[in-house]
């Protein structure tokens, strides 16, 4: 028998919006973002959102506000409330109308080095040490890891192809001779289980045809910090953090690192400085200098 969609019918205005999206390049997940943000907008106004005016974006910025809405989820309606007010209704009166909330960026978790090697250790079965190990070993988010095939490591180049990163940007990640050799075991257990298909998933879901989830990879990795005893909050994203601070702790160069990363700007790796132990513990303190230079000096009788 077939269901009935509850879904609404699409509005010339959303439609008109999401080939806006479209025309420009932005990802899937940021049109589903944009989408669901300017339809709280509607749900908020009680009528469509190009019949907004400037004290109804005023009002609606307070009610986030007021009713203890997320600093990121604020700005996040900000991106696409612009997008809809600039781009698909010229309306950049509107636009400008929207107030950006400004918060501390907290500084990441990081794992120590043997608090990574124990995580992976502890990671249930082979598959998820390797998907894991390329987080770590790589520094790719977890869509990332999740979304590889096959063809995408490169061991002659000693690389890792990442198709259609953050920004829809191709990158190439690097490949060290025990992440490959990491990979070659899981291959060689995917190919024994009979769900390793021919340029097919790296690292396959419950179906052979469909990548493993973002979800399984969290548990995974929440699964593994718990028999490892770490008491960290930590998730795929804790590995990329890990990976990046350790680099910056051997004295690799941030923009080295930024490339590596798929950063746009370098402002954004530049974060990892501030937990970089090997860092501050490399800088000498001002009071440290002023006692050196009083030892030196001879006491006048």
């Amino acid at each position: 028998m077939a269901t009935l969609s509850t879904d609404a019918p699409i509005t010339p205005l959303r439609q008109r919006m999401q080939q806006d999206m479209l025309m420009r390049g932005l990802g899937p997940h940021t049109q589903q973002d944009y989408v669901r943000h300017v339809r709280r907008f509607a749900a908020f106004l009680g009528r469509a959102p190009d019949t907004a005016a400037p004290e109804d974006i005023r009002r609606f910025q307070l009610y986030q506000h007021e009713n203890g809405v997320g600093p990121a989820t604020i700005n996040g309606a900000v991106s696409a409330l612009r997008f809809l007010f600039t781009v698909t209704l010229k309306r950049r009166d509107l636009a400008r109308a929207l107030v950006v909330t400004r918060y501390p960026r907290k500084l990441p978790e990081v794992l120590s080095v043997e608090e990574a090697a124990r995580l992976l250790e502890a990671a249930p079965g082979i598959k998820y040490k390797a998907a894991l190990g390329v987080a770590y070993g790589a520094g790719l988010r977890v869509s990332e890891v999740a979304h590889l095939k096959v063809d995408d490591i490169d061991s002659t180049r000693m690389l890792i192809r990442v198709e259609q990163g953050k920004g829809r940007r191709d990158r190439k990640a690097m490949l060290s001779p025990q992440l490959l050799e990491l990979l070659r075991l899981w291959w060689r257990e995917g190919k024994r289980r009979g769900v390793m298909l021919p340029h097919g998933w790296l690292f396959p879901g419950r179906s052979c045809i469909a990548p493993i989830s973002s979800r399984q990879l969290h548990r995974a990795v929440q699964e593994a910090a718990e028999v490892a005893g770490i008491r960290k909050r930590v998730s795929p994203h804790t590995l990329r953090h890990s990976f990046a601070t350790h680099l910056l702790e051997q004295d690799v160069d941030i923009r080295v690192i930024q490339v590596l990363l798929g950063h746009s700007k370098l402002d954004t790796t530049a974060l990892y400085t501030k937990v970089s132990t090997r860092t501050i513990h490399a800088v000498a303190g001002p009071l440290d200098r002023l006692m050196a230079l009083m030892e030196g000096k001879t006491p006048s009788g």
